[in-house]
């Protein structure tokens, strides 16, 4: 994830709001506790609107998470090689720095995560002569439980819908605001009349199998070929029969679509690194009506969608979504149509 905003200038901290944590401008986690939550929604807001002035997009106020604090599904802490004379350090990041400092719990995450991250650490303390190098940790919870293993198969519920995927791949990690997230896309998906629609990036299947009743067909498409698997089997355990995912070249991602662009729509949900030229090139040629670009970097969304805007898209308005309280970061659903 990539900072919308890099200072709370503009933003006035009211008083008496005192950060949650201990380690608050020392952990690299979070920027924005200091900031009453309504400041840092706003804080937001702004600087979206700033990165979309020159594309005549309708910015709406950031929708706020249920819980801003115990809301994260998913921590990764590491430990760098152990070392005899400095004491075990199992955590994040230091600001500023590439150091990294010992964290026993975090506020940001949910309880269940941090219960097991407690058990975690004394695990890995325990034995921490055995490790000559450092090491990447996970813990994950999801509607079937916690797991500090990332190859095991986890299943969540968002809406409707159950989906298994592995531990350790990519999935949302905020489940108190998913679900709205996840309707949104579908709803803007379906707002410019499209019958067919294809997910781009799909990975396990999330947001083309909650926008399929609204479609005749669903195309997911995704380079990964384990995500498509996970994908085909989300779609058969939530009977999404008008369903399909096929694992596409990178070169080209939409050369076995069999219906024409003019009467798809398009979710695209790609890595915070966006979508690239080869992908705009070969999405601008399928020429979908709509498009739904959902992206956790809208620094790369809005340099992608002024590439789109100049292929003859407009971008109709910008949701964004709070999925991550406490920090600068947030995750933005831009609509575009194609000028008739």
């Amino acid at each position: 994830m990539t900072a919308v905003a890099e200072s709370d200038e503009g933003v006035a901290p009211s008083p008496g709001v005192a950060p949650v944590c201990p380690l608050f401008g020392t952990c690299g986690g979070c920027q924005y506790q200091h900031l009453a939550y309504d400041d840092q929604l706003a804080l937001k807001t702004d600087a979206l609107r700033g990165l979309y002035a020159g594309l005549a997009a309708v910015v709406a106020p950031c929708v706020p998470c249920p819980a801003p604090y115990g809301y994260r599904s998913k921590l990764t802490p590491h430990f760098a090689r152990p070392r005899a004379d400095r004491e075990p350090a199992i955590g994040f990041l230091q600001a500023g720095r590439r150091r990294t400092i010992d964290v026993a719990a975090c506020p940001i995450a949910t309880p269940a995560v941090n219960a097991r991250l407690t058990e975690l650490r004394a695990e890995v303390r325990a034995r921490w002569s055995d490790y000559r190098r450092g090491a990447t940790l996970l813990v994950r919870e999801a509607s079937s439980g916690v797991t500090v293993d990332p190859r095991d198969v986890v299943t969540e519920q968002v809406g409707d819908l159950s989906l298994r995927f592995l531990a350790g791949d990519f999935f949302q990690n905020n489940p108190f605001l998913l679900p709205r997230l996840v309707a949104h896309v579908a709803q803007e998906a379906t707002a410019g009349g499209a019958r067919h629609l294809v997910d781009a990036y799909c990975g396990s299947g999330l947001l083309g199998l909650a926008a399929a009743p609204h479609f005749e067909r669903v195309l997911g498409v995704e380079v990964s070929p384990s995500a498509v698997s996970w994908a085909r089997e989300n779609a058969a355990r939530n009977a999404r029969t008008n369903c399909e995912f096929i694992a596409a070249d990178a070169s080209a991602v939409f050369a076995g679509i069999p219906f024409a662009g003019a009467d798809a729509a398009v979710i695209v949900d790609p890595p915070r690194k966006g979508c690239g030229d080869a992908f705009l090139a070969q999405l601008c040629a399928f020429a979908p009506r709509t498009i739904v670009y959902v992206s956790c970097n809208p620094e790369t969304q809005a340099r992608d969608i002024a590439t789109l805007a100049a292929a003859g898209y407009s971008c109709l308005r910008v949701q964004p979504f709070d999925m991550f309280p406490q920090t600068r970061h947030i995750e933005a659903v831009a609509t575009l149509t194609r000028a008739a």
